[in-house]
């Protein structure tokens, strides 16, 4: 493979675990890079780390109250220090070859959109991006000369078997799930999990809100929505199988039988690395995949009475509309009730189920070219109100 063309880029999220892998992946390639801006919401210390070792223009903290803090860590070295949403979005946007595209939640919508807007390869790691305004983010990168590229291993999986010759060949995506930390338990014993237990993931490093997300498998329902939007395919032809080894990341089933999947170790940079280097392949340490050492790979169907976001995220997918984001802000508001103990593990699916209840509608309200944010922050902003109110029905 020839090597590959030094890249300016921009790091959305550099202080979370797909941030952390990006650039620990660029220091073991040793592909050339330029980083002209990291940017992170309130880890400081590690941002001003990232900030010294690869000199970017522009080091942008979310959280402004640590703003002071930032400068004066990075004093003396040449980064310009910034603080704030509207900095984030800026940074996204400083004309980059390439973004990553990390920030969890949906605050990653914004920044996500101006990266779209420069014709940049976003290398989209953040789901609620899709989810809230999936249609349009496509559109606009495409507008612009740009590509979405996506980096959640079950996405980027389908990404590198689906055949740009057979696309109306094909039958089925499957996504793959580990299950969780709560794949055997009973809803008995998931009424009484802690925070620790659903964070704490058998495969996969990840922050809390994301793990939770696994525990409670809506990530796994916000990727329906994600494939649906980046692979054109209707939720009826997209399935979801549990595979507690994380070996094989998901699966396209065409119509003559045949089913390709995409396998590897459980390690987020070989994602990365191909959203980096696509159409090409990077060379970096990979860890081979040693099947003989996994013995056998076991495979299950989901039990939607233990994992019922499974099937809202199929419900609001088939509403359309702003559903999906009402969705997704409602489960953001309970899972963070959630981690601060305020409701049990149970309720998280029970708040979100209640939102969208109140919400009749909402899946009338299209995210629209011209107002795509502005649509999507008023859907999401009226969801977390009401989710706020349904989760405080159901505190301790």
């Amino acid at each position: 493979m020839a090597a590959l063309n030094a890249r300016k880029v921009v790091v959305l999220g550099s202080t979370g675990s797909i941030g952390v892998s990006t650039l620990d992946l660029f220091e073991q390639s040793k592909v050339p890079v330029e980083i002209l801006a990291l940017a992170a919401g309130r880890n400081v210390d590690r941002l001003a780390q990232q900030a010294l070792r690869w000199r970017p223009k522009l080091a942008v903290i979310e959280d402004e109250a640590l703003l002071g803090d930032l400068r004066e860590r990075l004093a003396g070295s040449g980064v310009e220090a910034a603080a704030g949403s509207e900095a984030v979005a800026q940074a996204a946007a400083m004309g980059a070859d390439w973004v990553m595209s990390a920030i969890v939640g949906a605050a990653g919508l914004a920044p996500t959109l101006a990266a779209a807007r420069t014709g940049a390869v976003v290398a989209l790691a953040n789901k609620e991006s899709l989810v809230c305004a999936g249609p349009e983010l496509l559109r606009i990168s495409r507008q612009a000369g740009g590509t979405v590229i996506p980096v959640d291993s079950e996405h980027s999986a389908i990404f590198q078997v689906l055949q740009p010759a057979c696309l109306d060949r094909v039958a089925r995506l499957i996504l793959t799930a580990s299950g969780g930390p709560f794949r055997t338990w009973t809803r008995e014993q998931m009424a009484m999990a802690t925070p620790e237990q659903a964070i704490a993931h058998p495969n996969w490093s990840m922050g809390a809100k994301i793990s939770v997300d696994s525990a409670s498998m809506m990530n796994k329902g916000l990727e329906m929505i994600e494939a649906s939007y980046l692979f054109d395919t209707p939720e009826d032809r997209i399935g979801v199988v549990i595979h507690p080894q994380s070996v094989i990341h998901s699966l396209v089933e065409y119509t003559d039988g045949s089913t390709l999947a995409q396998l590897g170790p459980p390690d987020m940079r070989s994602p990365i690395s191909y959203a980096y280097s696509w159409p090409e392949r990077l060379d970096w340490p990979a860890k081979p995949l040693d099947l003989g050492a996994y013995g056998q790979l076991t495979f299950e169907d989901p039990d939607l009475s233990r994992f019922p976001l499974l099937g809202v995220a199929r419900e609001a997918l088939r509403l359309g509309g702003g559903a999906p984001t009402a969705m997704n802000a409602a489960n953001e508001v309970a899972v963070a009730a959630f981690l601060d103990r305020q409701i049990g593990f149970l309720d998280i699916a029970a708040s979100v189920e209640g939102t969208l209840e109140r919400m009749n509608g909402v899946g009338d309200l299209a995210v629209t070219a011209g107002d795509v944010l502005d649509t999507a922050v008023m859907i999401d902003g009226s969801a977390r109100r009401i989710a706020a109110e349904v989760v405080a029905q159901k505190r301790h």
